[in-house]
């Protein structure tokens, strides 16, 4: 095996990476991050096509490369017709990045098995597809591969009223493991990264209750940005990872390290 030079460990200009959710807050993030390191990144939405399309402008417009694809991911056939048109694109994804999300607030006792099964259908049967069909093409072309699941900090630390977002992180994290343990022989990765509470626009007003109390908590004093996240994806897409997987990288300013009792 090759050693990559320092220079050359966080290059993923051999890369092509697909970014699900790429319309979201985390989703643009992630994908301009990536494009500037080299990557050909593909920006998945659902809905929201106006600002996908937006961020793939902005990446071209900085001389990086990026394309657009759509898919509804909680659908098996969308998800299979997605990676039939990039195949028609003549385009290979050797990197997965499943952050394709939703979350609300539904307290237990009010919540409908319908309610439950949507949340978990966006967050993990989402991820568990997309993982399928992207290493089914890894395997048939010979081709080693990198994959890395958003799961959160609540997948091991729930909060009220979150008990299907919760529940589908945590499934994310167990997914994230069988995989890198089956997939491993076809030296394709995989792990997670588990994000704390991020910086959107309007959340000090929406969620005020909330910031205040991570503010105060946190050790290291702030919310975080996507930027924060998307450097950890980086990581462990990248060569610097190469000998890492099944592994999950906590990404919430130290949240994690306060003593629960």
């Amino acid at each position: 095996m090759t050693i990559p030079s320092v220079k050359e460990l966080l290059n993923l200009s051999e890369h092509t990476v697909l970014v699900t959710g790429g319309s979201g807050n985390l989703g643009r993030g992630l994908s301009y991050r990536l494009a500037e390191a080299g990557a050909k990144v593909i920006v998945h939405f659902h809905s929201d096509e106006q600002t996908a399309a937006a961020t793939v402008a902005t990446i071209v417009a900085n001389g990086g490369r990026a394309e657009l694809v759509r898919a509804d991911l909680a659908s098996g056939e969308q998800v299979e017709r997605m990676f039939a048109e990039l195949d028609s694109r003549g385009l290979l994804v050797d990197c997965v990045v499943n952050n394709a999300a939703a979350q609300d607030v539904q307290p237990l006792h009010d919540m409908t098995l319908p309610q439950w099964q949507a949340m978990q259908a966006v967050n993990l049967d989402g991820a568990f597809a997309v993982t399928q069909a992207a290493v089914k093409r890894l395997r048939k072309a010979g081709h080693s591969g990198a994959i890395v699941n958003i799961a959160s900090i609540e997948g091991s630390d729930p909060a009220h009223g979150h008990a299907h977002y919760s529940t589908a992180k945590a499934g994310l994290l167990m997914l994230t493991r069988a995989a890198a343990q089956e997939y491993g022989v076809d030296s394709i990765r995989v792990n997670s990264v588990s994000p704390g509470l991020l910086f959107r626009e309007g959340i000090d007003k929406s969620w005020p209750d909330g910031v205040s109390r991570w503010m105060e908590r946190a050790p290291l004093t702030r919310l975080g940005g996507t930027e924060d996240v998307a450097d950890a994806v980086l990581f462990l897409l990248s060569p610097a990872a190469r000998w890492i997987s099944g592994s999950n990288l906590v990404v919430d300013g130290g949240m994690s390290a306060l003593s629960r009792w």
